[in-house]
């Protein structure tokens, strides 16, 4: 599991699993969001099971699944609003980490600078400048 931080609120992830939780209880998170639809690929685990597994620990999980093919200003939006009343720290996972990254870039606007919301992807590793138009 390789977690990447976004600022002090949020980190993302690729894909995680129900075992991968004990161990993200006990780096400080929080809140878990998972952005990506059961069903996309065949080799991803339900989000029940990770739900189940995040309850036994006592994390909080909170379900958004987004088109990857199609993030849209409103996705950011609701993405942002579930941050903003997250208990935090959060950590976000989709297949790679990127549609989180664009969530959390899309919920930020108007907040942040542009150039504070692609620098912070950037620093995390993804490259968000494609989207400053949309910020």
């Amino acid at each position: 599991m390789e977690i990447k931080r976004i600022d002090d609120e949020i980190s993302v992830a690729p894909q995680i699993l129900a075992s991968d939780i004990p161990a993200i209880a006990e780096a400080g998170f929080k809140t878990v969001i998972c952005n990506r639809p059961d069903g996309e690929s065949e080799d991803q685990q339900v989000f029940a099971d990770i739900e189940a597994a995040a309850q036994a620990v006592g994390l909080v999980i909170i379900n958004q699944p987004v088109d990857g093919r199609n993030v849209t200003d409103k996705d950011g939006a609701q993405f942002g609003r579930l941050l903003d009343e997250a208990t935090k720290p959060v950590l976000a996972y989709c297949r790679t980490g990127t549609r989180c990254t664009v969530l959390w870039c899309l919920s930020r606007s108007g907040k942040l600078s542009v150039e504070d919301i692609l620098g912070k992807a950037a620093a995390a590793g993804y490259d968000m400048s494609g989207l400053a138009g949309r910020l």
